[in-house]
C-alpha cells in the first residue's frame, strides 16, 4: 500500500514530471492502441504491423550514424523510423495486394532486413549505441515534444476513423463486397497501413519496437469478446488500452521494473485470463 500511495504522490508532485509524462503518453497511446489496434486485429494484418514495427531499426540506426558522423548533422532517429516505416508499409502493402503467395516471404524479409541494417550503422555510430533502447522502450524518458506529436497523430487518426468509419467497417468484414459497391479496398488498405507505420515509429518510444505490437493486438483481443461492431471494439480496446497502461506504469514503478515489459505482461494475462473464462463458457453452454 505504501509503494501505491508513493507512487500516487510521484504522479501529482511537480518533483516527478517525467511520471506525469509517463501518463500522459500513456493515455494518448491507449487511443492509437485502441483504433489503430482494432482495425489492425479485424483485418488480420497484425503480422504486417510486426514486421513495420521491427523495420523501422534500421532507419534509427542509419539516421544514428550520419547524424554522429557529421554527415547529415542533428538528424532525428524519428526521421530516419518514419521513412523505414512508410517504405516498408508501401512495400509489404504492395506486395499483399499483388502476390499474395509471397506475403510471408516478403514480410519476414523486411523484418529481417530492417533490424539487421539498424544493427549494422549502429556497431558503425561513434560512441556508444544501445540498441535495446529502441527494442524495449522506456516510457519514463518521454519529452513534452513526443506528446505533442501523439496528441497530434491522435487528432488525425480520430478524425480519420470517424470520417471514413463506412468505409472502413466495410473493407475490414467484407472486402469483396466492398468492392462491388466502388469502395477503393486498395487505397483504404495502403492508408491504413501508412497510418500504422507512423503510428508505430512512435508507439516504440512508450514500449519499444518489439513490444508495440502486442499492444495493438491484445486490448483489441481482450475487448473482442464482448464488442458488437468495430466502433465499440475500438472504444472497449481504448479503454483496455488505458488500464493496462496505468497498471503497468504504477506496477514499474513500485516493483522498480521496466513499464514497457510490465505493460505488455498485464495486457497479456489479462487477455489469457478472459480467453480462458471464454472457453469456459463456451464449454458449459454445449
Amino acid at each position: 500500500m505504501s509503494e501505491l500511495l508513493s507512487f500516487f504522490e510521484a504522479l501529482f508532485s511537480p518533483d516527478f514530471p517525467f511520471v506525469r509524462n509517463a501518463f500522459f503518453a500513456g493515455v494518448l497511446s491507449s487511443v492509437l492502441f485502441g483504433v489503430l489496434g482494432s482495425v489492425v486485429t479485424v483485418k488480420r494484418i497484425a503480422g504486417l504491423a510486426g514486421a513495420i514495427s521491427h523495420a523501422v531499426l534500421g532507419g534509427i540506426g542509419i539516421s544514428l550514424y550520419l547524424s554522429a558522423t557529421g554527415k547529415v548533422p542533428n538528424l532525428s532517429p524519428m526521421v530516419g523510423a518514419i521513412v523505414f516505416a512508410l517504405l516498408s508499409a508501401l512495400i509489404i502493402g504492395t506486395v499483399s495486394l499483388k502476390s499474395k503467395q509471397r506475403e510471408d516471404t516478403v514480410i519476414q524479409a523486411i523484418w529481417a532486413i530492417g533490424m539487421s541494417i539498424g544493427v549494422l550503422f549502429m556497431a558503425k555510430t561513434p560512441g556508444y549505441t544501445d540498441p535495446s533502447s529502441y527494442l524495449f522502450g522506456n516510457i519514463l524518458l518521454i519529452s513534452t515534444q513526443d506528446l505533442v506529436l501523439l496528441l497530434v497523430l491522435d487528432i488525425i487518426v480520430i478524425l480519420l476513423a470517424w470520417y471514413f468509419y463506412p468505409q472502413i467497417e466495410a473493407t475490414s468484414f467484407d472486402e469483396e463486397f466492398s468492392q462491388v459497391r466502388g469502395i477503393p479496398t486498395r487505397l483504404v488498405f495502403l492508408v491504413i497501413l501508412a497510418i500504422t507505420a507512423v503510428a508505430v515509429v512512435l508507439l516504440q518510444t512508450f514500449v519499444g519496437i518489439v513490444m508495440v505490437i502486442a499492444m495493438l493486438t491484445l486490448p483489441a483481443g481482450t475487448a473482442g469478446f464482448g464488442a458488437r461492431n468495430l466502433v465499440s471494439l475500438m472504444i472497449g480496446s481504448t479503454l483496455f488500452a488505458l488500464l493496462f497502461s496505468f497498471a503497468g506504469l504504477a506496477a514499474g514503478w513500485m516493483l522498480d521494473l521496466p513499464v514497457g515489459a510490465m505493460v505488455v505482461v498485464i495486457a497479456g494475462a489479462f487477455f489469457l485470463g478472459r480467453s480462458a473464462g471464454h472457453l469456459v463458457r463456451m464449454r458449459r453452454s454445449t
